[in-house]
C-alpha cells in the first residue's frame, strides 16, 4: 500500500489509469477500508488529501474479476460494414471560420450527397457518389464554377475495403472518356480568363488518376463519411487517425460509445488523444445492423500563434 496526495483535476478514473486498475470502484473501496474515518472519500476527490493505493498484487486480483464498466459488450461493439443495396441522400453543411485579433470571417457551404452501393468485388465494395444542390454564401463566380465542375463529374466511383475505408476514388467511365466535351461546356458557361485558368488546372488534376485519387481522398465529406469508425474496440475504446485542414495535419483520435438506443443506433464520440495545435470533436450515429452512417457532426479548430481556423461539418 502506498500513499498518494491528490492533485488538482485528478479523479478516481484518472488515477486508476495511472496505476492500471481497471475498475475505479475498487480504488474507493480499498481506500475507505484502510483509511481513518475522517479520510473517507465519496466521489469527488479533494486536492491535497491522502489517497491510499493498493499494491501490484491487489491490483491484479481486482482486475482478475473482469468487471470493469468499460468491458461491457455494448461499450465494445463489433461494428459491421454491410452496405449491400444501400442508397441514401445526405445534406452536408460546412461552416468555416477564420479569425485573428482584428477580424473574423466565415463562410457556409451546403450541398447534397447521394451515396449508392453498386456492387461487391471480392472483399471490396463499389459506391457511386453524386454531389448536387450547392449553395455557397460567398456566391462568387469561382465558387459557382467549382460547384458546376464537381457536378459535371457525377458520379464519382468509390472503392472501399471491408471496413468501409476508402481504397480508391475514380472518375466514372463516361466522364473519363468525354472530359474534353465537359471542359468545353464549362468554358461556354464561364467565359472568363480566370475561369479558363481554373479549368486548365482542374483538367490536369482530373486526368491524372493518382492526383485525382489523392485530391478526392482529401475532400472533407469523403474523410468524414468514410472514416475508420469500425476499428476494433477494446476496453471501451477504439483508435483511428484523421487529417484536418488544408495541410492535412494528422490527428490521433480515441472513439468511445456514448449511447446505444433501443432502435439499434449507436452513438460514438471522438476526441484527439494528444494535446496539440488541433482541437477535434466528432459525433457519429451509425446503424448497428449495417454499420452505415446515419448522421455525423465533426468540428475542429487549428490554432496558430495569432490565428485560429475552425471548421464545422454536419452530415445528415
Amino acid at each position: 500500500m502506498t500513499v498518494h496526495f491528490i492533485l488538482s483535476g485528478e479523479t478516481l478514473e484518472s488515477i486508476c489509469e495511472e496505476i492500471h486498475l481497471e475498475n475505479s470502484n475498487y480504488l474507493k473501496e480499498f481506500h475507505n477500508s484502510h483509511c481513518a474515518r475522517e479520510d473517507i472519500i465519496d466521489e469527488v476527490l479533494m486536492p491535497g488529501r491522502k489517497l491510499l493505493l493498493p499494491d501490484f498484487k491487489i491490483i491484479n486480483e481486482y482486475n482478475s474479476r473482469n468487471d470493469a464498466p468499460f468491458k461491457q459488450p455494448k461499450l465494445n461493439p463489433v461494428i459491421p460494414f454491410m452496405p449491400e443495396d444501400f442508397s441514401k441522400i445526405y445534406t452536408v453543411t460546412i461552416t468555416e471560420i477564420e479569425e485573428n485579433e482584428l477580424e473574423k470571417k466565415n463562410n457556409i457551404l451546403t450541398y447534397t450527397v447521394s451515396v449508392k452501393w453498386i456492387r461487391k468485388e471480392g472483399l471490396s465494395h463499389i459506391f457511386h457518389i453524386f454531389k448536387n444542390n450547392f449553395s455557397d454564401a460567398q456566391g462568387s463566380m469561382l465558387s459557382d464554377l467549382a460547384s458546376e465542375s464537381i457536378r459535371a463529374l457525377n458520379p464519382l466511383v468509390i472503392k472501399t475495403n471491408d471496413k468501409g475505408g476508402i481504397i480508391k476514388i475514380e472518375l466514372n467511365e463516361n466522364a473519363a472518356s468525354h472530359f474534353s466535351a465537359i471542359k468545353n461546356r464549362l468554358i461556354d458557361l464561364f467565359p472568363d480568363p480566370y475561369a479558363r485558368i481554373y479549368l486548365d488546372e482542374f483538367e490536369f488534376a482530373v486526368m491524372n488518376r493518382d492526383l485525382f485519387d489523392k485530391r478526392m481522398k482529401e475532400n472533407l465529406f469523403m474523410k468524414i463519411y468514410f472514416a475508420s469508425l469500425r476499428n476494433h474496440f477494446q476496453n471501451g475504446k477504439s483508435f483511428l487517425r484523421q487529417t484536418v485542414g488544408e495541410q492535412n495535419i494528422p490527428v490521433e483520435l480515441i472513439q468511445k460509445v456514448e449511447h446505444w438506443n433501443s432502435q439499434d443506433e449507436i452513438l460514438f464520440r471522438q476526441n484527439e488523444t494528444l494535446e496539440q495545435q488541433v482541437i477535434f470533436n466528432g459525433k457519429y450515429t451509425v446503424l448497428a445492423k449495417t454499420g452505415m452512417v446515419k448522421r455525423a457532426e465533426v468540428s475542429y479548430s487549428i490554432v496558430y500563434e495569432d490565428f485560429k481556423s475552425s471548421t464545422f461539418i454536419t452530415i445528415e
